[in-house]
C-alpha cells in the first residue's frame, strides 16, 4: 500500500477526530448542562458581577419574564440619555471611553486632557508599523489586529504589572492606538495582498477617533461632518454591553489568569472576529447585498418575502437558516443601539442618495419577523440588533467590509479596558467552570496491539 501524503494523512486524522468530537445532544439535557452558558428561559447564567454596562430587555413579573424595549447603561446611565447630550454638540467617544474606564462622566476640562492625552498616545511606537504590520501583511485585519496587540508587549517597559496606573496606561494606549493598527493593518492588506498602492496617513493630533479612523483609511484623508458624526455615533453605540457578550467574557477570564493586558486584549480581538459576535455585521450587509441581486424589485413586498423565506429554508444567501441582523441573544422587543443608529442612518442615506436602499432595510426590518414566524410556526420575539444596520452605515461612508469588525474592535477597546481593570482590582480567583467527562473508560493497549484508526 502506497504511504500517504501529509495531506491526506491531515484528511484522515481530520475525519476520525470529527467523529470522536461529536457529542450527542440528549447527554447535555441528562447533566443539565446551560449550552452556551444560558439558561433554558434564554436568559444567561450568572457567573461573575460588573458595574461597567448593564443590558436590560424585559421585566420579572411574579417570575414571569415581560419583555420591553431594550435599555442599554454604560455606569449606570442610560446610552440614549448620553448620546443625547452629545450628538451635534461635540464627538462622544473619547467622553464615553472616559465614562468606561474611570466610572464618571468627565468634566470639560477632564475631557480636554483627556482628548490630548489620547492624542499623545496615538502614534505607534518607532519602528513597530515596519517591522509589525508592513512585513507581516495579513488577509484579515483582525488577525493583523491581534498580531499588533501582542506585538505590543514588547514595546512595553513595564509589560506584566498589573499596578492600576500601569494597566491604565496600557489600556488608554490600546484605545488611542486602535484606528492607528486597524487602518495600518488594511493598508498592508491593500498593498501585499491585493497588490494595490500603499499610502499611510499619520495620525491628526486634533481629530477625534473617528474622525481619525476616515482620515487614516482614505487616500485623500477628506470626510464630511456628517460621516464623522454619525462614525463617532457607531464608535460609542458599539464601546460597551455588559460583561456577559462574549469578547467582554473572555476579557474577564483571561484576566482572572493574572496575565498581562495585551494577551487579555487580543484574546478579545480573536472573539471579536467571529461571525456569531462582531463579524455579524458583515454577514447583514453580505445578505442584504445578496437580497439586492437577487429580488428584482426592491419595492415589492412578496418578492421580499419569498427571498426571505428562502433563507429560513436553508435555500438562499448562505444556506444557514439564518436572517443575519434580525434577533438577538438578549434583547426582544427592541434593540436602543439600532434604534439611535437607524435614526442618524436615514440622514445618512438622504446625504449619499441611499434612500431606496434604506428604504429597503426598514422595509426587511418589518417583516423579517412575520416571515420567520410564518416559516417556522414559531412565536420567539425578534427585533433588529445593532449590526443590521452598522454595515449599512460603514458601507455609506466608504468603509470596506474588512474593516466592519475592525472598526467594531475601536469602539469596544474601551469597554474591554473597562472589564479588564474591573477583573484586576475586584477579580482575585481565576474562573474555572466545569465540563462533564462523557468518554468511556478503557482499557491501556500496547503499541504493539493497536488496531489502528480508521
Amino acid at each position: 500500500m502506497a504511504e500517504m501524503n501529509n495531506e491526506e494523512i491531515i484528511s484522515k486524522l481530520a475525519k476520525v477526530a470529527g467523529k470522536k468530537a461529536k457529542i450527542e445532544p440528549e447527554l447535555y439535557g441528562r447533566y443539565n448542562v446551560k449550552r452556551g452558558l444560558r439558561n433554558n428561559d434564554g436568559t444567561g447564567v450568572l457567573v461573575g458581577l460588573t458595574e461597567v454596562g448593564e443590558v436590560m430587555s424585559y421585566l420579572m413579573d411574579d417570575g414571569d419574564r415581560m419583555p420591553v424595549d431594550g435599555r442599554l447603561y454604560y455606569q449606570g446611565y442610560e446610552v440614549t440619555d448620553l448620546v443625547n447630550g452629545f450628538y451635534k454638540k461635540r464627538f462622544g467617544y473619547e467622553e464615553i471611553a472616559f465614562l468606561l474606564i474611570t466610572g464618571d462622566l468627565p468634566t470639560e476640562k477632564e475631557l480636554e486632557e483627556f482628548r490630548a492625552l489620547l492624542s499623545s498616545k496615538r502614534p505607534l511606537p518607532d519602528g513597530f508599523t515596519e517591522d509589525m504590520i508592513l512585513k507581516a501583511p495579513s488577509p484579515d485585519v483582525m488577525n493583523k489586529l491581534a498580531r499588533s496587540v501582542l506585538a505590543s508587549y514588547s514595546y512595553d517597559p513595564n509589560p506584566d504589572s498589573l499596578e492600576v496606573s500601569n494597566v491604565m496606561r496600557q489600556c488608554i494606549e490600546l484605545i488611542a492606538r486602535f484606528p492607528v493598527m486597524i487602518a495600518y493593518g488594511y493598508m498592508a492588506r491593500l498593498h501585499y495582498v491585493e497588490h494595490k498602492s500603499l499610502f499611510l496617513h499619520a495620525p491628526v493630533p486634533e481629530y477625534s477617533t473617528a474622525e481619525n479612523i476616515l482620515h487614516l483609511i482614505r487616500p485623500d484623508g477628506k470626510f464630511t461632518e456628517l460621516e464623522a458624526r454619525v462614525l463617532d455615533l457607531a464608535l460609542v453605540l458599539h464601546a460597551e454591553h455588559g460583561g456577559g457578550n462574549n469578547s467582554s467574557f473572555v476579557t474577564h477570564a483571561v484576566s482572572s489568569t493574572g496575565t498581562d493586558t495585551y494577551s487579555a486584549i487580543a484574546a478579545a480581538v480573536g472573539s471579536l472576529k467571529g461571525p456569531q459576535h462582531g463579524g455579524a455585521s458583515n454577514k447583514a450587509y453580505a445578505m442584504m447585498c445578496d437580497l439586492r441581486e437577487k429580488v428584482s424589485d426592491w419595492t415589492d413586498e412578496s418578492q421580499v418575502r419569498d427571498y426571505l423565506a428562502k433563507i429560513i429554508r436553508k435555500e438562499a444567501f448562505d444556506k444557514s437558516g439564518l436572517i443575519y441582523g434580525i434577533g438577538h441573544a438578549v434583547y426582544t422587543l427592541s434593540d436602543p443601539r439600532t434604534r439611535l443608529l437607524k435614526m442618524y442612518a436615514e440622514e445618512l442615506a438622504k446625504e449619499t442618495g441611499k434612500d431606496d436602499i434604506f428604504n429597503l432595510y426598514t422595509m426587511v426590518e418589518r417583516v423579517a419577523p412575520e416571515v420567520f414566524h410564518e416559516v417556522k410556526k414559531s412565536d420567539k420575539i425578534m427585533c433588529a440588533n445593532v449590526d443590521y444596520y452598522a454595515g449599512f452605515v460603514y458601507s455609506m461612508l466608504g468603509i470596506p467590509p474588512e474593516l466592519f469588525t475592525p472598526i467594531f474592535a475601536c469602539a469596544r477597546i474601551a469597554g474591554w479596558s473597562a472589564h479588564r481593570i474591573e477583573e484586576v482590582v475586584t477579580g482575585g480567583r481565576i474562573m474555572r467552570p466545569a465540563y462533564k467527562c462523557v468518554s468511556k473508560r478503557r482499557e491501556y493497549v500496547p503499541v504493539d496491539n493497536r488496531p489502528g484508526i480508521v
